[in-house]
């Protein structure tokens, strides 16, 4: 696909916020708490999930000197998948689920609903700490309960690797140009999540669960011009 074609379909084209100063990010991002405190606390950068990726190194690496090679990458492996599928089942039945009443609409609006009325929001791609961490606090639980360590450690390890990997190729997705033919894949896929049908495209940077699932876009289908 050329330059030329992708900017003519692709409503994402001018969102790159490579070079914007710090005013201009915040100007991008609008505000949606009356709380000044709460407005900045759901505004985070696109480095901030990196951040779990050395306690991932270590609870790997103490995984991996006490068990085997083999049941270290197939442990990391498991834990790389949990994630992906996580990821499809919150997007698909958490995030999308619209609550009954006004809390209900809150809630689902501050979960997801805000990034479907704002897909560019470069400060709302990743989940905020207060998301993130006690999901992250719940996987580890969860895991060491269903499974001895050291296979716990490095499935952790895996699992985190995974959700960093989903909030730095959504964010890519949003504000980066793809340069290669996976890139484009999953930027076409998300587009038509978010300008043709959000009722399917869950998988944002694991496609193939939308493809086992019957969720996947077909070759005809193309994005519109308004988020939806």
């Amino acid at each position: 696909m050329s330059d030329t074609t992708r900017d003519a379909r692709d409503p994402y084209a001018h969102m790159s916020t490579q070079g914007m100063s710090k005013a201009e990010l915040l100007a991008a991002s609008p505000r949606i708490f009356d709380n000044p405190i709460l407005d900045k606390l759901s505004r985070v950068p696109w480095w901030f999930p990196l951040f779990y990726l050395p306690f991932a190194a270590w609870i790997g690496w103490k995984g991996a000197m006490a068990q085997s090679p083999l049941t270290t990458i197939a442990s990391l492996a498991f834990g790389y998948l949990a994630w992906t599928l996580s990821e499809y089942v919150f997007h698909r039945w958490l995030f999308h689920t619209e609550f009954p009443g006004k809390i209900g609409e809150r809630i689902h609006f501050l979960l997801h609903g805000v990034h479907h009325v704002h897909p560019s929001d470069p400060l709302r791609l990743v989940m905020p700490p207060l998301m993130s961490l006690p999901l992250m606090a719940l996987a580890y639980v969860v895991i060491a309960a269903l499974f001895p360590a050291p296979i716990s450690w490095t499935i952790t390890a895996g699992f985190l690797v995974g959700y960093v990997l989903y909030d730095e190729i959504h964010f890519h997705i949003h504000h980066r140009p793809p340069r290669t033919k996976i890139e484009q894949t999953l930027r076409r896929a998300h587009l038509l999540h978010h300008f043709r049908d959000p009722d399917r495209g869950y998988g944002v940077s694991c496609p193939y669960w939308d493809t086992a699932f019957g969720t996947g876009y077909t070759k005809e289908d193309k994005p519109g011009e308004k988020p939806v």
